[in-house]
Protein backbone atom coordinates (compact mmCIF):
# COMPACT_ATOMS: atom_id res chain seq x y z
CA UNK A 1 0.00 0.00 0.00
CA UNK A 2 1.27 3.54 -0.68
CA UNK A 3 2.84 5.42 2.21
CA UNK A 4 0.46 7.65 4.14
CA UNK A 5 2.11 10.99 4.85
CA UNK A 6 1.32 13.26 7.76
CA UNK A 7 0.07 16.26 5.77
CA UNK A 8 0.96 16.19 2.07
CA UNK A 9 0.04 18.93 -0.41
CA UNK A 10 -3.47 18.63 -1.81
CA UNK A 11 -4.01 20.29 -5.19
CA UNK A 12 -7.63 20.03 -6.28
CA UNK A 13 -8.68 23.33 -7.82
CA UNK A 14 -7.52 25.95 -10.27
CA UNK A 15 -3.81 25.80 -9.48
CA UNK A 16 -2.67 24.56 -12.90
CA UNK A 17 -4.74 27.11 -14.81
CA UNK A 18 -3.43 29.99 -12.71
CA UNK A 19 0.17 28.80 -13.03
CA UNK A 20 -0.34 28.58 -16.80
CA UNK A 21 -1.53 32.20 -16.72
CA UNK A 22 1.67 33.19 -14.93
CA UNK A 23 3.78 31.44 -17.57
CA UNK A 24 1.76 32.90 -20.43
CA UNK A 25 2.28 36.39 -19.04
CA UNK A 26 6.03 35.74 -18.62
CA UNK A 27 5.81 36.92 -14.98
CA UNK A 28 8.13 34.22 -13.62
CA UNK A 29 10.31 36.32 -11.31
CA UNK A 30 9.11 37.51 -7.88
CA UNK A 31 6.23 40.01 -7.89
CA UNK A 32 3.61 40.33 -10.60
CA UNK A 33 -0.16 40.23 -11.02
CA UNK A 34 -0.60 36.86 -9.29
CA UNK A 35 1.17 38.18 -6.18
CA UNK A 36 -0.99 41.29 -6.14
CA UNK A 37 -4.16 39.22 -6.54
CA UNK A 38 -3.08 36.73 -3.87
CA UNK A 39 -2.55 39.55 -1.36
CA UNK A 40 -5.95 41.07 -2.14
CA UNK A 41 -7.74 37.72 -1.94
CA UNK A 42 -6.10 36.71 1.34
CA UNK A 43 -6.92 40.08 2.89
CA UNK A 44 -10.53 39.72 1.73
CA UNK A 45 -10.81 36.15 3.08
CA UNK A 46 -9.33 36.88 6.50
CA UNK A 47 -10.65 40.41 6.95
CA UNK A 48 -7.09 41.68 7.28
CA UNK A 49 -6.71 45.27 6.11
CA UNK A 50 -3.33 44.74 4.46
CA UNK A 51 -1.26 41.71 3.40
CA UNK A 52 2.23 41.17 1.98
CA UNK A 53 3.08 37.89 0.22
CA UNK A 54 6.53 36.64 1.19
CA UNK A 55 8.87 33.71 0.61
CA UNK A 56 8.03 31.96 3.90
CA UNK A 57 6.29 32.33 7.22
CA UNK A 58 9.72 32.61 8.82
CA UNK A 59 10.51 35.58 6.59
CA UNK A 60 7.23 37.16 7.67
CA UNK A 61 8.10 36.73 11.35
CA UNK A 62 11.59 38.11 10.81
CA UNK A 63 10.17 41.20 9.14
CA UNK A 64 7.61 41.59 11.93
CA UNK A 65 10.38 41.75 14.50
CA UNK A 66 12.37 44.19 12.36
CA UNK A 67 9.29 46.39 11.88
CA UNK A 68 8.77 46.54 15.64
CA UNK A 69 12.29 47.87 16.16
CA UNK A 70 13.77 44.78 17.78
CA UNK A 71 17.34 45.45 18.85
CA UNK A 72 20.22 43.25 20.08
CA UNK A 73 19.64 42.37 23.70
CA UNK A 74 15.87 42.95 23.65
CA UNK A 75 13.74 40.20 25.09
CA UNK A 76 11.09 38.68 22.83
CA UNK A 77 8.71 36.29 24.54
CA UNK A 78 7.43 33.29 22.60
CA UNK A 79 5.26 30.21 23.02
CA UNK A 80 7.49 27.32 24.04
CA UNK A 81 5.27 24.61 22.57
CA UNK A 82 5.92 25.20 18.87
CA UNK A 83 8.30 24.61 15.97
CA UNK A 84 11.73 26.27 16.12
CA UNK A 85 10.83 28.66 13.28
CA UNK A 86 8.67 30.58 15.77
CA UNK A 87 11.81 31.59 17.68
CA UNK A 88 14.68 31.47 15.18
CA UNK A 89 13.99 35.00 13.85
CA UNK A 90 14.41 36.35 17.40
CA UNK A 91 18.00 35.18 17.16
CA UNK A 92 18.39 36.69 13.68
CA UNK A 93 17.93 40.08 15.34
CA UNK A 94 20.30 39.13 18.19
CA UNK A 95 17.44 39.47 20.64
CA UNK A 96 16.88 37.15 23.61
CA UNK A 97 14.12 34.50 23.48
CA UNK A 98 12.08 33.86 26.61
CA UNK A 99 9.74 30.87 26.43
CA UNK A 100 6.29 30.71 28.01
CA UNK A 101 4.47 27.50 28.87
CA UNK A 102 1.09 26.29 27.61
CA UNK A 103 -2.32 25.98 29.24
CA UNK A 104 -4.05 22.61 29.27
CA UNK A 105 -7.32 23.94 27.79
CA UNK A 106 -5.98 24.83 24.35
CA UNK A 107 -2.32 23.65 24.49
CA UNK A 108 -1.39 27.21 23.53
CA UNK A 109 0.44 29.92 25.45
CA UNK A 110 -1.07 30.36 28.92
CA UNK A 111 -2.72 33.82 29.09
CA UNK A 112 -2.69 33.96 32.91
CA UNK A 113 1.02 33.07 32.96
CA UNK A 114 1.70 35.76 30.36
CA UNK A 115 -0.23 38.44 32.24
CA UNK A 116 1.57 37.69 35.51
CA UNK A 117 4.96 37.62 33.79
CA UNK A 118 4.31 40.99 32.13
CA UNK A 119 3.32 42.52 35.44
CA UNK A 120 6.52 41.18 37.01
CA UNK A 121 8.61 42.43 34.10
CA UNK A 122 7.06 45.90 34.37
CA UNK A 123 8.04 46.07 38.04
CA UNK A 124 11.60 45.13 37.08
CA UNK A 125 11.65 47.66 34.23
CA UNK A 126 12.41 44.87 31.74
CA UNK A 127 9.40 44.49 29.44
CA UNK A 128 9.82 42.49 26.22
CA UNK A 129 9.93 44.13 22.82
CA UNK A 130 7.18 41.79 21.63
CA UNK A 131 5.24 38.63 22.44
CA UNK A 132 4.90 35.92 19.77
CA UNK A 133 1.77 33.82 20.30
CA UNK A 134 1.45 30.63 18.25
CA UNK A 135 -1.90 29.17 17.19
CA UNK A 136 -0.89 25.54 17.62
CA UNK A 137 -1.98 22.82 15.18
CA UNK A 138 -4.74 25.15 13.98
CA UNK A 139 -6.21 25.74 17.47
CA UNK A 140 -6.39 29.45 18.28
CA UNK A 141 -4.81 30.72 21.46
CA UNK A 142 -7.03 32.64 23.89
CA UNK A 143 -6.16 36.05 22.49
CA UNK A 144 -8.44 38.52 24.26
CA UNK A 145 -6.75 38.31 27.69
CA UNK A 146 -3.33 38.30 26.02
CA UNK A 147 -4.13 41.38 23.95
CA UNK A 148 -5.40 43.12 27.08
CA UNK A 149 -2.28 42.24 29.06
CA UNK A 150 0.04 43.38 26.26
CA UNK A 151 -1.92 46.63 25.74
CA UNK A 152 -1.72 47.38 29.46
CA UNK A 153 2.07 47.38 29.22
CA UNK A 154 2.50 48.76 25.69
CA UNK A 155 3.94 45.48 24.35
CA UNK A 156 3.26 44.43 20.75
CA UNK A 157 1.65 41.04 20.15
CA UNK A 158 2.57 39.07 17.02
CA UNK A 159 0.32 36.19 15.98
CA UNK A 160 2.10 33.19 14.51
CA UNK A 161 -0.77 31.70 12.53
CA UNK A 162 1.52 29.51 10.39
CA UNK A 163 -0.60 26.46 11.21
CA UNK A 164 -3.94 28.23 11.45
CA UNK A 165 -5.14 29.50 8.07
CA UNK A 166 -8.92 29.17 8.25
CA UNK A 167 -9.04 29.04 12.06
CA UNK A 168 -11.35 31.45 13.87
CA UNK A 169 -11.22 33.09 17.30
CA UNK A 170 -14.66 34.41 18.24
CA UNK A 171 -15.44 34.90 14.56
CA UNK A 172 -12.12 36.58 13.72
CA UNK A 173 -9.45 34.96 11.58
CA UNK A 174 -6.20 33.86 13.19
CA UNK A 175 -3.43 36.31 12.36
CA UNK A 176 -5.61 39.43 12.15
CA UNK A 177 -5.84 40.56 15.79
CA UNK A 178 -2.28 41.32 16.82
CA UNK A 179 -0.18 44.26 15.64
CA UNK A 180 1.15 41.85 13.02
CA UNK A 181 0.23 38.32 12.04
CA UNK A 182 1.85 35.74 9.83
CA UNK A 183 0.81 32.69 7.84
CA UNK A 184 2.80 29.86 6.28
CA UNK A 185 2.15 28.09 2.99
CA UNK A 186 4.87 25.46 3.38
CA UNK A 187 4.26 22.14 1.64
CA UNK A 188 2.78 20.49 4.74
CA UNK A 189 0.32 23.26 5.66
CA UNK A 190 -3.45 23.26 5.14
CA UNK A 191 -2.86 25.34 1.98
CA UNK A 192 0.46 25.54 0.21
CA UNK A 193 2.42 27.53 -2.36
CA UNK A 194 5.27 24.97 -2.09
CA UNK A 195 7.08 27.55 0.05
CA UNK A 196 5.65 30.91 1.00
CA UNK A 197 4.05 33.05 3.65
CA UNK A 198 1.99 36.15 4.29
CA UNK A 199 2.34 39.08 6.69
CA UNK A 200 -0.95 40.63 7.85
CA UNK A 201 -1.64 43.92 9.61
CA UNK A 202 -4.21 46.68 9.99
CA UNK A 203 -1.31 49.15 9.76
CA UNK A 204 -0.74 50.19 6.14
CA UNK A 205 2.62 51.73 7.01
CA UNK A 206 3.96 48.50 8.49
CA UNK A 207 2.99 46.47 5.43
CA UNK A 208 4.41 49.07 3.05
CA UNK A 209 7.70 48.98 4.94
CA UNK A 210 7.64 45.18 4.93
CA UNK A 211 7.32 45.15 1.15
CA UNK A 212 10.20 47.63 0.88
CA UNK A 213 12.49 45.60 3.15
CA UNK A 214 11.49 42.33 1.46
CA UNK A 215 12.54 43.69 -1.94
CA UNK A 216 16.16 44.37 -0.94
CA UNK A 217 15.21 47.79 0.49
CA UNK A 218 15.73 49.44 -2.87
CA UNK A 219 15.28 53.21 -2.68
CA UNK A 220 13.18 54.97 -5.35
CA UNK A 221 15.78 55.95 -7.93
CA UNK A 222 16.56 55.15 -11.59
CA UNK A 223 19.72 53.39 -10.43
CA UNK A 224 20.15 50.79 -7.70
CA UNK A 225 20.42 52.71 -4.45
CA UNK A 226 20.06 51.35 -0.93
CA UNK A 227 20.02 53.29 2.34
CA UNK A 228 19.45 50.30 4.63
CA UNK A 229 19.89 46.54 4.65
CA UNK A 230 17.10 44.65 2.93
CA UNK A 231 16.10 41.06 2.26
CA UNK A 232 15.12 38.88 -0.69
CA UNK A 233 11.80 37.84 0.86
CA UNK A 234 9.11 38.45 -1.79
CA UNK A 235 6.98 35.60 -3.13
CA UNK A 236 7.34 34.30 -6.68
CA UNK A 237 4.51 35.17 -9.07
CA UNK A 238 4.32 31.48 -10.05
CA UNK A 239 3.96 30.32 -6.45
CA UNK A 240 1.37 33.01 -5.77
CA UNK A 241 -0.69 31.48 -8.58
CA UNK A 242 -0.66 28.15 -6.74
CA UNK A 243 -1.67 29.98 -3.57
CA UNK A 244 -4.67 31.60 -5.26
CA UNK A 245 -5.92 28.19 -6.37
CA UNK A 246 -5.42 26.82 -2.87
CA UNK A 247 -7.12 29.77 -1.20
CA UNK A 248 -10.20 29.38 -3.38
CA UNK A 249 -10.67 25.93 -1.81
CA UNK A 250 -9.63 26.72 1.76
CA UNK A 251 -13.07 26.25 3.28
CA UNK A 252 -13.32 22.81 1.69
CA UNK A 253 -9.87 21.96 3.04
CA UNK A 254 -10.85 23.03 6.55
CA UNK A 255 -14.05 20.98 6.30
CA UNK A 256 -12.05 17.94 5.14
CA UNK A 257 -9.55 18.20 8.03
CA UNK A 258 -12.37 18.59 10.52
CA UNK A 259 -14.17 15.59 9.03
CA UNK A 260 -11.01 13.47 9.30
CA UNK A 261 -10.58 14.55 12.92
CA UNK A 262 -14.19 13.57 13.64
CA UNK A 263 -13.65 10.13 12.08
CA UNK A 264 -10.60 9.57 14.27
CA UNK A 265 -12.51 10.65 17.36
CA UNK A 266 -15.40 8.34 16.52
CA UNK A 267 -13.11 5.35 15.93
CA UNK A 268 -10.53 5.88 18.69
CA UNK A 269 -12.32 7.92 21.32
CA UNK A 270 -13.21 4.90 23.44
CA UNK A 271 -9.66 3.59 23.84
CA UNK A 272 -8.51 3.79 27.47
CA UNK A 273 -5.77 6.33 28.01
CA UNK A 274 -6.18 8.02 24.60
CA UNK A 275 -7.47 11.60 24.35
CA UNK A 276 -7.59 14.23 21.60
CA UNK A 277 -6.37 17.80 21.42
CA UNK A 278 -9.34 19.81 22.71
CA UNK A 279 -11.16 22.31 20.54
CA UNK A 280 -11.47 25.32 22.80
CA UNK A 281 -14.35 27.66 21.89
CA UNK A 282 -13.60 30.41 24.46
CA UNK A 283 -17.29 30.73 25.22
CA UNK A 284 -18.08 31.69 21.63
CA UNK A 285 -19.56 29.30 19.07
CA UNK A 286 -17.91 31.27 16.25
CA UNK A 287 -14.49 29.92 17.25
CA UNK A 288 -13.17 27.13 15.03
CA UNK A 289 -9.96 25.11 14.82
CA UNK A 290 -8.92 24.16 11.30
CA UNK A 291 -7.69 20.78 12.62
CA UNK A 292 -4.52 21.06 10.55
CA UNK A 293 -3.29 17.94 12.32
CA UNK A 294 -5.22 15.50 14.46
CA UNK A 295 -3.24 15.18 17.70
CA UNK A 296 -3.69 12.64 20.49
CA UNK A 297 -2.29 12.05 23.96
CA UNK A 298 -1.52 8.54 25.18
CA UNK A 299 -1.33 7.84 28.91
CA UNK A 300 0.82 4.68 29.31
CA UNK A 301 -0.62 3.89 32.74
CA UNK A 302 -4.11 3.58 31.28
CA UNK A 303 -3.36 2.55 27.71
CA UNK A 304 -0.84 -0.21 28.30
CA UNK A 305 1.18 1.29 25.46
CA UNK A 306 2.87 4.61 24.83
CA UNK A 307 3.30 7.24 22.15
CA UNK A 308 6.55 5.81 20.79
CA UNK A 309 5.27 2.25 20.46
CA UNK A 310 2.24 3.52 18.57
CA UNK A 311 4.42 5.68 16.32
CA UNK A 312 6.72 2.77 15.52
CA UNK A 313 3.77 0.48 14.78
CA UNK A 314 2.44 3.05 12.32
CA UNK A 315 5.89 3.45 10.74
CA UNK A 316 6.11 -0.32 10.29
CA UNK A 317 2.85 -0.07 8.33
CA UNK A 318 4.34 2.73 6.17
CA UNK A 319 2.24 5.40 7.89
CA UNK A 320 3.90 8.64 8.94
CA UNK A 321 3.15 9.91 12.45
CA UNK A 322 5.21 12.31 14.54
CA UNK A 323 5.54 13.29 18.19
CA UNK A 324 4.14 16.66 19.14
CA UNK A 325 6.55 19.60 19.03
CA UNK A 326 9.40 19.32 21.47
CA UNK A 327 9.10 22.51 23.55
CA UNK A 328 11.65 25.15 22.68
CA UNK A 329 12.81 25.52 26.27
CA UNK A 330 14.00 21.88 26.01
CA UNK A 331 15.78 22.31 22.66
CA UNK A 332 19.60 22.23 22.75
CA UNK A 333 19.85 25.28 20.48
CA UNK A 334 18.04 27.39 23.11
CA UNK A 335 19.85 25.99 26.14
CA UNK A 336 20.30 28.72 28.73
CA UNK A 337 17.29 30.73 27.61
CA UNK A 338 14.81 31.64 30.33
CA UNK A 339 11.51 29.76 30.51
CA UNK A 340 8.36 30.79 32.34
CA UNK A 341 6.80 27.50 33.41
CA UNK A 342 7.35 24.49 31.19
CA UNK A 343 5.79 21.43 32.81
CA UNK A 344 2.56 21.51 30.76
CA UNK A 345 4.23 21.60 27.34
CA UNK A 346 6.85 19.05 28.43
CA UNK A 347 4.09 16.65 29.44
CA UNK A 348 2.25 17.13 26.16
CA UNK A 349 5.42 16.36 24.22
CA UNK A 350 6.11 13.19 26.20
CA UNK A 351 2.63 11.75 25.56
CA UNK A 352 1.55 13.35 22.27
CA UNK A 353 1.37 12.07 18.70
CA UNK A 354 0.24 13.63 15.40
CA UNK A 355 -1.73 11.33 13.10
CA UNK A 356 -1.98 11.61 9.28
CA UNK A 357 -4.45 14.40 8.54
CA UNK A 358 -4.11 15.48 4.91
CA UNK A 359 -7.26 16.91 3.38
CA UNK A 360 -6.99 14.40 0.53
CA UNK A 361 -7.29 11.38 2.84
CA UNK A 362 -10.06 8.91 2.09
CA UNK A 363 -12.21 7.08 4.62
CA UNK A 364 -10.16 3.98 3.79
CA UNK A 365 -6.94 5.84 4.64
CA UNK A 366 -8.34 6.81 8.03
CA UNK A 367 -9.47 3.22 8.65
CA UNK A 368 -5.96 2.01 7.82
CA UNK A 369 -4.49 4.31 10.50
CA UNK A 370 -7.20 3.40 12.99
CA UNK A 371 -6.56 -0.31 12.53
CA UNK A 372 -2.89 0.02 13.41
CA UNK A 373 -3.56 2.27 16.40
CA UNK A 374 -6.25 0.00 17.82
CA UNK A 375 -3.92 -2.94 17.38
CA UNK A 376 -1.47 -1.37 19.83
CA UNK A 377 -4.14 -1.62 22.55
CA UNK A 378 -4.88 -5.27 21.77
CA UNK A 379 -1.22 -6.17 22.28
Amino acid sequence: MPRLHLSPPHLDGDEQRLVAEAFASNWIAPLGPQVDAFEREMAAYTGATHAAALSSGTAALHLALRLLGTRPGDEVWCSSFTFAASANPICYEQAVPVFIDSEAASWNLDPALLAQALDDAARRGRLPRAVIVVHLYGQCADLDPMLAACARHGVALIEDAAEAVGSLYKGRHAGTMGVLGLQSFNGNKIMTTSGGGMLLSADAGLIATARFLATQARDPAPHYQHSQVGFNYRLSNVLAAIGRGQLARIEAKVAARRRINAMYQQALGGLPGLSFMPEERFGDARSRANRWLTCVLIDPALAGTDRERVRLALEAADIEARPLWKPLHLQPVFAGCRAIGGAVSAGLFERGLCLPSGSGMTEGDVERVVGVVRGCWKG
